[in-house]
């Protein structure tokens, strides 16, 4: 581990130390928690504002599109700001940018503060995971971790009862009420609590705003076409437009970046082999991190029939399991190799995803009770020990974007796994069905039973069936069709997060934490 500079660390004694560190904790989770409150709560926006069904996508993906340009430059602003003063302007402009949300009469207000809200939620994250290895030595660094993470992988979990039990106990309005004060606290302690640095100004006048705007179109040009692909097609003429500006404009960014001498991102971090391996784990938890958090409410949803509430209760067993297994998690960071723990996190994590490729349109909580445990149970070494290889062994200078990187990894892995699930479920649900139908029509029993069909109606049947049959046979099987393209999704996220395994012996062996 190379040695931190003295002046990154803070005085004072321990305590105040942990409480300027959690002060940022609560602001990350809330700006978290923000994208998951909302998603539960989409149609009842759209109800109370009048927006087109056709635009209601657009107040979760302003969010993410300003996110995702926001964590990259974390480093950048650290330098300019310092992280204290970061993450307290981050937060007031968060909680400023949520009151706003909550008092939005219209759809084009609504998607403007979205946007401002996107962007001072997106450089909380890196914000967070920087102070671990910049405010702690190296002896609490894998609790701080713990902690940033339980919180990080937490909100997605409870994200759509909260959000589920606010809309029908008040109203959609306190989705982004409930950030003030939580905010606003927060900004005070941490103000207070973390270390007072010495501020870059010089920065501002070495910004290279061409590389910013290449930068922003990218990444933009990148979500646009992951949120289009699946209903529009990956070959249409919109998709491949925005692919195309996404590859030229991050090609010129890269090309830019790497011949400056003071970069907005410094992208050389990646050719430290550990911070590579690290990111590329990032991005594959965030396939299946992401993954399974969205396909468990879609298939409770649309199939089960239950409402954001219900799912939440369901979906509380992977964050039970990942805070009972966190202090496990902790006391093996700190005396095993991190390799080791990151491949058994991830084949543990794979295994789960797995597991839950065999649904039926019967199955609810109890068929989804031990892939969450086992979900619940890997999670925390997926994150902890990569987090160590990526970021355990940079210098403190080097943190801020190397973990503005990192993060944007995790970013971008859910939203690449979020569109193949999206195309696989929109892809082969009808093609599933046709097959279920013929099937069906053969008199197999097998499909029947899957299906839900009556057995006496399939049994020794062949041919067409009459009309009041297939009036019967309609909806069991369009359910049963979106139910084995989703199994069919599970798998291939399950294939992908496995392939984690493949990167991890390239990393070197890290200090313990």
């Amino acid at each position: 581990m190379a040695e931190r500079p003295e002046a990154a660390r803070p005085d004072g004694t321990p305590a105040i130390v942990w409480l300027g560190f959690l002060a940022m904790c609560v602001g990350m989770f809330m700006a978290i928690l923000d994208v998951q409150v909302v998603a539960t709560s989409l149609p009842t926006i759209q109800s109370a504002l009048g927006i087109d069904p056709d635009q209601m996508s657009w107040i979760q993906t302003a969010y993410l599109i300003a996110e995702v340009i926001a964590i990259p430059l974390t480093g950048l602003l650290t330098r300019l700001l310092t992280m204290r003063w970061l993450f307290v302007a981050a937060i007031i402009l968060f909680v400023i940018a949520s009151a706003g949300c909550a008092a939005s009469g219209s759809f084009g207000t609504l998607v403007a503060w979205r946007v401002l809200q996107g962007f001072s939620g997106g450089t909380l994250i890196p914000s967070v995971f920087s102070a671990v290895f910049i405010l702690f030595p190296n002896e609490r660094q894998a609790l701080a971790t713990t902690i940033a993470g339980v919180l990080a992988v937490l909100a997605p979990t409870v994200g759509p009862i909260v959000g589920g039990w606010l809309t029908e106990t008040y109203s959609w309005h306190w989705l982004f009420l409930i950030n003030i004060l939580p905010g606003i606290a927060s900004a005070v302690l941490a103000a207070r609590f973390l270390p007072r640095q010495a501020a870059d100004p010089s920065e501002l006048r070495h910004l290279d705003a061409l590389s910013l705007l290449l930068m922003a179109t990218a990444l933009t040009s990148l979500e646009l076409s992951l949120k289009e692909a699946p209903t529009s097609g990956w070959t249409s003429a919109y998709v491949l437009s925005l692919l195309a500006v996404c590859f030229v404009a991050g090609g010129a960014f890269i090309g830019r970046t790497l011949r400056r001498r003071r970069p907005i991102v410094d992208l050389g971090n990646f050719a430290d082999r550990n911070f590579l391996v690290g990111s590329v784990l990032s991005f594959v938890l965030g396939i299946g991190l992401f993954g399974s958090v969205y396909l468990m409410p879609v298939f409770l949803a649309f199939v089960r029939g239950h409402d954001a509430l219900e799912i939440g209760m369901t979906m509380l067993v992977t964050g039970i399991a990942q805070l009972v297994t966190a202090p496990v998690a902790v006391a093996l960071e700190k005396r095993m190799d991190a390799r080791l723990l990151s491949a058994v996190g991830f084949a543990l994590f794979a295994t789960g995803v797995g597991m839950s490729a065999f649904q039926d349109p019967r199955s609810d909580y109890d068929a989804m009770f031990w892939p969450q445990i086992v979900r619940g149970v890997a999670i925390m070494f997926c994150l902890l020990p990569p987090t160590r290889l990526a970021l355990g062994t940079l210098p403190a200078d080097r943190i801020p974007d190397a973990s503005g990187l990192f993060n944007l990894m995790r970013n971008l892995g859910g939203a690449i796994g979020i569109a193949l699930i999206d195309t696989i479920i929109y892809s082969r649900s009808e093609p599933l069905g046709q097959d279920l139908w013929a099937r069906l029509q053969a008199g197999d029993i097998e499909a029947a039973t899957f299906v839900g069909a009556p057995l006496l109606t399939i049994s020794g049947h062949s041919g067409s069936f009459d009309a009041d049959t297939t009036a019967l046979l309609d909806p069991l099987i369009q359910a049963a069709a979106i139910v084995q393209a989703i199994n069919e999704a599970w798998m291939v996220v399950a294939i992908l997060t496995g392939c984690a395994l493949l990167w991890v012996p390239f990393a070197r062996r890290p200090a313990p934490g």
